[in-house]
């Protein structure tokens, strides 16, 4: 039963093992394998965006939504994507879900809004909101950590690419809700733990100061034990598994760099579309952190911007591009047919216009 809830950590096991009969000393350098500064800066981030959903300030956001959309649907949606998209480029794309998931959910039943439709473009507005930042998803905090730039060089680089996916999402939102309004109904207030929400947003500062001066080690230390002091909530309900999928991630891809390395496909990397290319398609074959691990582990590293470019917009796709795609879909209860009738559509569009940008 555990395996079959957890079955990405599950193959990844499964992974695990078929390497190591390939590369029989793979269990003895497992743990070097490991990039310890990313995988800690992950783990903060992880806590620290509990931390915020545990407040209850966002979840506080969804009743001002609802008033500012003024009974119209295209309002109503386009507002809930915005801030979808603009919270998980701070508290990470998978947190955005358990947050939001819920709360859109509430909102689709109650204005009669079409559930399948808004659940797949929240999930699509957390894949590219959190594609602005460096500390918005894992796949960005490893890009980070391995080329070494600032996160003001990061969020220059993304800025345009974002800004463009999400006036598409949008643009979706208008030719999807036809003009349609809605009911406006009450949503009882949630109470908002301000001394959890201030201790989370500074060390968030603080965890993004320390990982950017190369100190994610005393970032992670000083995550866990103020959080143990004053927010155990949150570091209790630290999700293992996922730092048990992060550590396996960078084990398997990275050994399978090295097995994959005599064919040299890396060098069409050199190529600012043909890494676009790739990284999208690895990450609807194996989700995009995995891609990312992959390609990073290479020899011949691509540019950034066009890796960072691609394993974010291939979270918009193929349900498996993304790990927020899968706790979205298993949140609301949607089929992998529904969530696909809108995501592939949106993924071919942005993917189209996206190569020709790239291309300029």
């Amino acid at each position: 039963m555990y395996a079959k809830r957890e079955w990405f950590l599950t193959l990844l096991v499964l992974l695990y093992v078929f390497l190591s009969f390939i590369d029989p000393s793979l269990p003895s350098k497992s743990l070097r394998l490991i990039d310890y500064e990313s995988l800690a800066t992950i783990i903060s981030l992880l806590v620290v965006s509990r931390g915020l959903e545990i407040s209850g300030a966002f979840t506080r956001i969804a009743p001002r939504i609802v008033e500012l959309s003024g009974g119209s649907e295209v309002k109503l949606l386009a507002l809930i994507m915005l801030t979808v998209a603009i919270s998980s480029a701070v508290i990470m794309n998978d947190t955005a879900m358990f947050i939001f998931i819920p709360l859109v959910l509430t909102i689709s039943r109650i204005t009669k809004t079409d559930r399948v439709r808004t659940v797949t473009l929240t999930a699509i507005a957390a894949n590219i909101g959190s594609a602005l930042t460096p500390i918005g998803n894992p796949q960005n905090i490893i890009i980070w950590r391995t080329y070494g730039i600032s996160v003001y060089e990061f969020i220059s680089g993304m800025l345009l690419y974002v800004s463009i996916w999400i006036g598409l999402l949008l643009l979706f939102v208008c030719l999807t809700c036809k003009g349609k309004s809605v009911k406006s109904f009450v949503i009882p207030r949630v109470r908002v733990n301000r001394v959890l929400l201030f201790i989370s947003t500074i060390l968030l500062i603080v965890d993004v100061i320390l990982t950017q001066f190369g100190y994610a080690f005393i970032g992670l230390a000083l995550t866990l034990v103020i959080l143990a002091l004053i927010g155990r909530e949150a570091l209790l309900s630290l999700d293992v598994a996922l730092v048990a999928i992060f550590a396996l991630i960078f084990i398997d891809f990275r050994e399978l760099s090295f097995i994959i390395a005599p064919l040299n496909f890396m060098s069409l990397q050199r190529n600012p579309i043909m890494t676009v290319a790739l990284s999208v398609g690895l990450s609807q074959i194996i989700s995009n952190v995995p891609a990312t691990v992959l390609l990073t582990s290479s020899n011949v590293k691509p540019e950034w911007i066009p890796l960072a470019v691609g394993v974010n917009l291939g979270g918009t796709g193929i349900i498996i591009g993304s790990l927020a795609n899968f706790i979205a879909v298993r949140i609301s209860g949607i089929s992998l047919k529904e969530f696909h009738k809108y995501s592939l559509l949106y993924f071919l569009v942005a993917l189209g216009i996206t190569i020709l940008l790239v291309g300029l």
